[in-house]
């Protein structure tokens, strides 16, 4: 193993397990905040859950599942891929790749596709999980795949940006960036829009690249490294950018949280913010779960600030997902933590997992999917 990705591990251990204090230098680590009893105002529903496979234990992986055409896809650190029925959980098919799963799943083109940590990307058919081809990128893959137009896209850790033929997987373009010495342990999946891929990177840049050449549209500095040593320039963009309605919404670590103008690559607005879990968006709202596991609910149009909740700090956080009218965050003891998306309060709490969760929450219409540390996948409703 070698020393940067030793570094890396350790910093995103102590991500998880302390809320970045270890990163600013703080010798008094403050512990998360204990939960207190609330008044609960919705309910949790659980519509079915599923046991997809091997826990995620120490490997701080983000296997967060994808759903498409009324399946539920989902995969397992040691190769299983499973495909559930969306409204019932039934198995419809399950495949054992043979490797090493280090990505969440990505659908697209008639695919579904996982990434290795030995540098393998394998495709399997939607219908059946036959595999359909498997191939090599230069690195690692933490981001999830994506697929549209005939093209996959990848990006591995070591900032490179692959497009490769969905047909067969033979490599198409590579799009390579310059990645710092230290980063945490994460990479930004791609987003795949209008035949256009939005990729941002641990260097803390955002960029458009266009899907069928590789060709770079436009790429903007979201935040500038600044400080003396590695850990303090770290501007790391782990989480996938948001877009609504033409304009790019990202968050970097030790950063800033940016709106970006599509079409462009100009910055409509920037605000002081650190998150290395990232945000969600909504008609009017971004919400983001900051280093310290605050959640803000900001104006999508310029920032200003709606309201933070702060009652659960230090809890490992996952970004925010908007569904209806609230609010989901999951933390690292298996709670979901439900909350009103006008003001912020806790309105409802349900332990989906002990082990934890890390993967970020999936909202398909009126319906939340967890899937925890322990391997646990469930799918749940919010009743009021």
């Amino acid at each position: 193993m070698s020393l940067s990705y030793r570094l890396l591990v350790l910093v995103a251990a102590s991500i998880w397990l302390s809320g970045c204090s270890w990163l600013r230098g703080d010798d008094n680590i403050e512990p998360p905040v204990e939960l207190t009893e609330i008044q609960s105002k919705v309910t949790l529903q659980r519509l079915w859950h599923q046991d997809v496979g091997a826990k995620i234990d120490e490997q701080y992986l983000k296997l967060r599942p994808a759903i498409d055409g009324g399946r539920v896809f989902a995969a397992d650190v040691k190769g299983r891929v499973t495909a559930y029925d969306e409204a019932t959980g039934k198995e419809i098919w399950e495949t054992k790749t043979g490797i090493e799963i280090s990505s969440g799943v990505g659908v697209g083109e008639g695919l579904v596709l996982v990434g290795s940590s030995e540098a393998q990307v394998i495709a399997l058919d939607w219908r059946d999980g036959q595999e359909v081809w498997r191939s090599e990128v230069s690195s690692e893959i933490l981001s999830i795949p994506g697929a549209d137009q005939g093209i996959v896209v990848i990006q591995s850790v070591d900032g490179k940006l692959a497009g490769l033929k969905a047909s067969d997987g033979a490599r198409v373009w590579v799009y390579d960036r310059s990645v710092p010495v230290l980063s945490l342990r994460g990479t930004s999946s791609p987003m795949l829009v209008q035949g256009a891929v939005i990729a941002a990177g641990d260097n803390g840049k955002l960029a458009v690249v266009d899907l069928a050449r590789g060709l770079v549209g436009w790429e903007t500095s979201i935040a500038v490294p600044r400080g003396r040593s590695e850990l303090e320039r770290m501007v790391d963009i782990d989480s996938q950018p948001q877009v609504w309605g033409g304009t790019i919404y990202t968050v970097t670590y030790q950063g800033q949280l940016a709106a970006v103008e599509g079409n462009t690559g100009r910055i409509l607005w920037t605000r002081d913010m650190s998150s290395a879990v990232g945000l969600g968006v909504d008609f009017s709202n971004v919400y983001v779960t900051d280093e310290n596991s605050e959640v803000w609910a900001l104006e999508r149009d310029n920032s200003g600030s709606i309201w933070k909740q702060d009652k659960l700090k230090r809890r490992a956080l996952t970004a925010p997902v908007a569904i209806g009218n609230y609010v989901a965050v999951a933390d690292f003891e298996g709670y979901v933590h439900v909350l009103s998306r006008s003001n912020g309060e806790i309105v409802g709490r349900e332990r989906t997992d002990s082990k934890g969760v890390l993967a970020p929450l999936v909202v398909n219409g009126d319906t939340l999917f967890v899937y925890g540390n322990g391997g646990t996948l469930s799918a749940y409703k919010i009743s009021d």
